[in-house]
């Protein structure tokens, strides 16, 4: 489908679903904050900053890593491992000094293979002000209390690709939804928060071998999904490798799947879905399509729901933020921010960076936009349909495939060799 004239808006009533986990005030408990959207209520953050100029505390990491922090109830929480991946680790620490208080290894023994630009250790873990969920790929799910106490573990299979894996956990009502995948299965699952048990799982198809399709290109997704309320009801939204589904929480059902996320290179996905008001908007990696589509319906709506399509497009890892009817998006070859509608999927700016490439997902916090790149330089901008505004450039020089933790007016930044706190 080309891309369309933009279509009367639709009945659908949609809202992003709060959590319902008792917080903390300032709480970032999951990847990209409390609502998986990388949206913040905080109004006071810090706008400039260097390696020692608004450093709270920093403290040096055993190892490298692409997942990101996270803060629950005065703890730091992130994922290590060793450069074998044989060792997978929580680590816990105090948000005020960032002394280490507890760190949880599990040992993983078989060969697995990953890129070199994704180290082991590249989820991200979820909170709820009292027990804490990390997912390690195939090492398996672990569920700690605040004190590192295990109070289960669950072996949810093996996760074989070659560029290793990335999807996140993601809480709300009690449950645990995790995008098992990149492998030769792939699934959706739920799990209760408090016993680790199978709520339900729901298999993806796929025509390939997990790594290459039937066509022999590349194909796997890493998106972490996103909840959404349409209609009333709460759906669990991700992107997998060839389409976008839309799951219901309570029995793993589809409800309705969009298809247009394969492309010439391959079947892959890695950003998450990016709710804008009725509209979802869904990228391809490696310079794959993107497309934009109503929500709602039943079954296959891609006929009915999408509204338009584009073929080629940036190469996009990191998920972008919708902010007052635009979506905002920072690239990974070329270098670009871009603006765009969600609606007509029309770009409205597009502008190089002059960085590195963005691999960390962008947030958004006291009217600013804040993404950090491969080099550890995170820019912060004020959102704008008309230019691109950049109002500071803040360089730590460490290599950097993280996403900023905002919490009570600090700003927590993994690098590949330290995490920083970031405050007035």
């Amino acid at each position: 489908m080309k891309k369309a004239n933009v279509i009367a808006a639709c009945s659908v009533a949609f809202s992003v679903c709060l959590l319902t986990f008792p917080l903390s005030a300032g709480d970032w408990p999951m990847f990209r904050g409390s609502e998986g959207n990388g949206l913040s209520g905080e109004q006071d953050v810090p706008l400039s900053w260097s390696a020692e100029k608004n450093v709270k505390w920093k403290i040096p990491l055993p190892s490298t890593g692409n997942g990101s922090p996270i803060v629950s109830n005065g703890r730091v929480f992130l994922v290590s491992a060793d450069k074998e991946g044989t060792k997978r680790s929580l680590l816990c620490l105090d948000r005020k000094t960032g002394e280490q208080m507890w760190e949880q290894t599990v040992a993983y023994d078989k060969e697995s293979a990953t890129h070199k630009t994704n180290p082991y250790g590249s989820t991200t873990p979820a909170a709820d002000g009292e027990k804490v969920v990390v997912w390690h790929s195939s090492a398996g799910l672990y569920c700690y209390d605040f004190d590192g106490k295990e109070l289960w573990k669950r072996d949810l299979g093996e996760f074989r690709h070659m560029w290793g894996y990335g999807s996140s956990p993601v809480l709300y009502k009690g449950k645990i939804f995790l995008h098992c995948a990149p492998g030769a299965r792939a699934f959706m699952t739920a799990i209760d928060f408090e016993t680790g048990k199978t709520i339900w799982e729901t298999d993806e198809p796929q025509k390939g071998n997990g790594e290459r399709n039937e066509n022999n290109k590349y194909m796997g997704s890493w998106s972490t999904p996103v909840i959404a309320k349409v209609g009333g009801k709460e759906q669990i939204v991700c992107s997998m490798s060839t389409r976008v589904n839309a799951y219901d929480p309570e029995s793993g059902k589809i409800i309705w799947s969009v298809r247009g996320l394969s492309g010439k290179k391959g079947d892959l996905a890695y950003a998450s879905a990016l709710i804008a008001d009725d509209v979802c908007v869904a990228m391809a990696g490696f310079g794959g399509p993107t497309m934009g589509f109503k929500l709602g319906g039943e079954g296959d709506v891609t006929e009915k729901n999408r509204l338009w399509r584009e073929a080629k497009n940036p190469q996009r890892i990191g998920s972008g933020v919708f902010i007052d009817g635009y979506i905002y998006l920072a690239n990974s070859g070329p270098n670009t921010f871009q603006c765009i509608e969600p609606n007509s999927g029309k770009v409205l700016w597009q502008e190089r960076s002059g960085g590195a490439a963005h691999w960390g997902s962008m947030v958004y916090a006291g009217g600013h936009i804040f993404v950090t790149n491969q080099t550890g330089t995170t820019f912060v901008m004020k959102p704008s349909s008309k230019e691109l505004k950049i109002v500071g450039q803040n360089k730590i020089d460490e290599r950097s495939n993280s996403t900023p933790a905002i919490s009570d007016g600090q700003i927590f930044l993994r690098t590949f060799k330290n995490i920083y706190c970031i405050g007035k």
